[in-house]
């Protein structure tokens, strides 16, 4: 199988959690932000993650993904749990973190990005839908100071090292991509609970972090 992605996309992280908890061989492929043709062909739109199966048939949406290979492993199903507490906090979470996320992946040497041409095409896309990056990285410190608290609020929901609710699940798919990506600021107050955390699901799924990049 070959599953073609992008690094910093917290829905391409989902799928390799799935094949890296499982163990199930996949071909990664990172396709430059500015390649429309490669998806297009594949589904007919340009969006990632994209799962082609050992029969040629390619897939797209996460989850399905994540779905699929979950029943195509064979062993015990994910958990399917997710706390209402957790399902808050991302939603929280997801009000901001673009701010703090997008202007830092085009500088941390992510495959995607490997072209002037891929970092244009993806500021001025995502500039577009979240406004100006140089002004979300002058407000920096607002949005860590914000985040911070956040984590605070995280830390006591996340039970165990294992798994966000103390068996790798579903609630573990939607929260680690996001944390990950934040991972890449620097100046965030990490607490030990949420550090514990990601260091145990990064260890279970294979998935560095990117904390020796922050900026």
């Amino acid at each position: 199988m070959k599953l073609y992605l992008y690094d910093h996309c917290p829905y391409c992280v989902r799928v390799r959690m799935i094949f890296g908890k499982k163990i199930v061989p996949v071909e990664n492929i990172y396709l430059l932000n500015d390649d429309e043709d490669t998806p297009n062909k594949l589904i007919g739109t340009k969006i990632v993650p994209i799962l082609v199966k050992d029969d040629g048939s390619a897939m797209g949406e996460s989850l399905d993904i994540v779905h699929y290979i979950d029943q195509l492993a064979g062993d015990t199903l994910l958990n399917s749990t997710v706390r209402p507490e957790i399902e808050g906090w991302i939603k929280i979470v997801d009000t901001y973190r673009n701010f703090l996320t997008l202007p830092r992946c085009i500088s941390i040497n992510l495959p995607e990005f490997a072209t002037q041409s891929a970092i244009d095409y993806f500021v001025n896309k995502k500039t577009a839908i979240y406004g100006d990056f140089q002004q979300h990285l002058l407000n920096s410190q607002t949005y860590i100071e914000r985040l911070n608290a956040d984590l605070i609020a995280l830390s006591p929901l996340l039970i165990s090292d294992h798994g966000a609710n103390g068996i790798f699940g579903m609630e573990d798919i939607l929260l680690f991509p996001l944390l990950r990506n934040l991972t890449m600021v620097k100046g965030v107050e990490w607490t030990a609970p949420v550090l514990d955390y990601m260091h145990s699901i990064s260890r279970i799924t294979r998935i560095p972090l990117f904390n020796d990049h922050a900026i």
